[in-house]
């Protein structure tokens, strides 16, 4: 009987189909530039899919959990050291940028968007820039108290249990409190933190929550961004905000770009950066629901009108490019404040 070849042939084909799977999804996997993003993806998905539209740059965009989206990739990236799969974050903050340009994994970059951005707000070599800020602010429940400074003050003073904050280990609440720890002193903030809630200050995860029991009444007033009281506002919920100031200074709290070092696609990325830290997508921004505040100069009659006094007090802002030893202080002090 004739040998039947069509087993081996067979065979031949498959591994031949699967090597070309292979190749075929590690071109595609490498060539696309890979962007770690911890910006809201109703947001940013649309701003990069514009970036493709305009370049013919292929982007692949990860996002991570709501709870856990800018922590968790600035671990990633720090696991990934040896073998970077990212080229660009964009980062909701800054700390964690810090972190990692305090690690070696950032490539520096100075280009006409880099420029255009405050010295206050980007890094001086280059590391990193911002856009786009939110800024700290109390919430207030303006059917239970006016927002004032007077008024708050008094609140803090006498009912702390009306007063919602999301606890301060992770996200912006962090950042305000290594601004606090900077300015006070740590020993300070621990002891203002400690009388707070001894007094029932209302704990909560995370700024959304705080958002929704002052907007309720539940409580009268709370710490929050600029973003979160905008969802409210626009919501119809009565409330009002005013910038939480420290030393007479605000907390602005800025988006941040960089460049992943070990990046395969050093052009591709310098575009990406380009691209983000430009004015039209500042604008972009500041358009948005969420009322992102730009930081870069812009012109008579551009912005919102509900974006043009948060300007004005972000440029009042502290800065934070120096945050990065009294995190750690922070930190340690938090994790033992909060163990299980």
């Amino acid at each position: 009987m004739p040998r039947n070849n069509a087993g081996p042939l067979a065979l031949l084909a498959s591994v031949s189909a699967v090597v070309l799977l292979v190749l075929w999804w590690s071109t595609s996997s490498t060539s696309a530039l890979v962007v770690y993003c911890a910006h809201d993806a109703v947001y940013s998905d649309e701003i990069l899919e514009e970036f493709e539209r305009q370049t013919g740059i292929q982007v692949e965009p990860r996002f991570d959990t709501e709870a856990t989206k800018s922590l968790g990739l600035v671990q990633l990236i720090q696991r990934e050291r040896a073998h970077p799969q990212c080229d660009v974050i964009w980062n909701n903050e800054l700390l964690g940028t810090l972190a990692l340009q305090a690690e070696g994994l950032l490539e520096p970059y100075q280009g006409p968007g880099w420029e255009r951005i405050p010295p206050k707000f980007r890094d001086p070599q280059g590391n990193w820039v911002g856009i786009g800020a939110r800024l700290r602010v109390w919430i207030v429940n303006h059917r239970q108290m006016t927002a004032s400074e007077s008024d708050i003050a008094q609140l803090l003073e006498l009912e702390p249990s009306r007063i919602a904050m999301a606890q301060p280990m992770f996200g912006t609440t962090l950042t305000h409190y290594c601004v606090l720890a900077r300015e006070w002193g740590l020993p300070r903030l621990q002891e203002w933190h400690a009388d707070l809630r001894l007094r029932d200050l209302r704990e909560v995860p995370g700024n959304g929550l705080v958002k929704d029991l002052v907007a309720a009444g539940t409580c009268d007033a709370g710490w929050t961004d600029t973003d979160d009281t905008f969802v409210a506002k626009d919501a119809g919920f009565p409330v009002d905000m005013l910038p939480i100031r420290v030393s007479r200074q605000t907390i602005a709290i800025p988006n941040t770009v960089a460049i992943i070092r070990g990046t395969k696609h050093r052009q591709e990325a310098e575009q990406l950066v380009d691209f983000l830290t430009s004015k039209e997508i500042e604008l972009r921004l500041a358009k948005s629901t969420a009322r992102q505040i730009p930081l870069g100069p812009t012109e008579a009659g551009e912005l919102p009108d509900d974006v043009r006094q948060l300007a004005t007090w972000a440029s009042e802002s502290v800065e934070l490019g120096d945050l990065l030893p009294i995190r750690g202080q922070v930190l340690d002090w938090l994790r033992q404040e909060y163990a299980p």
